[in-house]
């Protein structure tokens, strides 16, 4: 059974990745992760925050912010909270390399331009094999349209892209008002894959004490549902890699986001929730469902029920939407 795939001008050994989370902090985790058939580890992110936070006074943060009141000062985590300083992040890079015949994927969280962006080309000297990026940004500014938002994602990327010569993904929000056609602007500013989706964590109300909780909520297979829909958009409307990132848990989901269109998916829930042991269960069910249904390679099957395949796509979901209103009808009694 050939489960390999090319992701971000690297050949996988299978399309199952481990996506970014804190367990990529520890070297014997990876090392795991590694055992247990990852094909590839993303590692967590290095802020923007705090690369400028060791290039500048701390004030300074606010003006990356321009609408930012000073109080924004409280925002962000004082530094000895971050996981690993920058330095550290980078011989973190170093010692996964010497440690893991698997590739390595860097990650950078950042939304401005600017000389953050040259922790790209310490990665890549480091030895990171790829960088993910990962423009988190609410646009919450009622003044601000649609294209701008879209052109600070163009932006970074072609900051970053001028640092270094590593292949770069980006993770990508999924409320663009038009998904595809940002899709393929970063397509052709240079962008070697598209990461979907990033989840945007929700906060919550504490009533009791008036404050706001920051809330981390772990996926489950229903998240893949967003990720199915839009890769089935993005496939054959690019001609850079495509990755699933959130909902991946069973070899089920893997095949129905590698079917939408993905080259690659990333475990990250699944495993925080089962350890590492959760990778090798979706490759053997991955491949327990290829066997049984007499798929010889994963590019067989690769965008196979993409959007592609229908002749009016938009029609097609329209018709789906409305066939699915339709035939709904309520259970049980109230």
């Amino acid at each position: 059974m050939d489960l390999r795939t090319h992701y971000l001008a690297l050949d996988l050994d299978s399309p199952v990745i481990a996506g970014a989370s804190p367990l990529a902090r520890d070297l014997d985790v990876c090392k795991q992760l590694e055992d247990h058939g990852a094909s590839a580890i993303v590692l967590h992110s290095l802020f923007e925050e705090q690369i400028t936070g060791e290039q500048m006074a701390l004030h300074h943060h606010t003006t990356l912010f321009e609408n930012a009141h000073a109080e924004a000062l409280s925002y962000f985590p004082e530094p000895q909270q971050y996981a690993l300083r920058p330095d550290a992040y980078l011989e973190h890079i170093r010692a996964l390399k010497e440690s893991l015949s698997i590739p390595v994927i860097a990650s950078l969280n950042g939304v401005t331009e600017g000389g953050w962006t040259h922790y790209a080309a310490l990665m890549a000297e480091a030895g990171a094999d790829a960088l993910e990026l990962n423009v988190y940004y609410v646009a919450s500014d009622p003044d601000e349209p649609p294209e701008k938002v879209e052109q600070r994602y163009v932006e970074v990327l072609r900051s970053v892209k001028a640092e270094v010569s590593l292949p770069i993904a980006m993770k990508l929000s999924p409320f663009f008002s038009a998904p595809v056609y940002t899709a393929r602007r970063l397509d052709a500013a240079g962008a070697a894959g598209l990461v979907l989706f990033n989840r945007f964590y929700q906060p919550d109300i504490d009533i009791d004490n008036l404050a706001v909780k920051p809330m981390v909520r772990l996926s489950d297979s229903d998240a893949l549902l967003l990720r199915v829909r839009w890769l089935a958009a993005c496939f054959a409307q690019v001609g850079c890699s495509l990755a699933a990132s959130g909902g991946v848990h069973t070899g089920r989901d893997a095949i129905k986001a590698l079917m939408a269109g993905a080259h690659a998916v990333q475990m990250t829930s699944a495993v925080l929730k089962r350890g590492p042991a959760a990778i090798r269960s979706v490759r053997q069910e991955l491949s327990a469902w290829m066997n049984d249904n007499e798929y010889s390679s994963v590019k067989q099957m690769i965008g196979s029920m993409s959007l592609a395949r229908c002749p009016e796509p938009a029609a097609y979901e329209r018709a789906n939407y409305v066939k699915g209103l339709q035939s709904w009808e309520p259970t049980g009694v109230w």
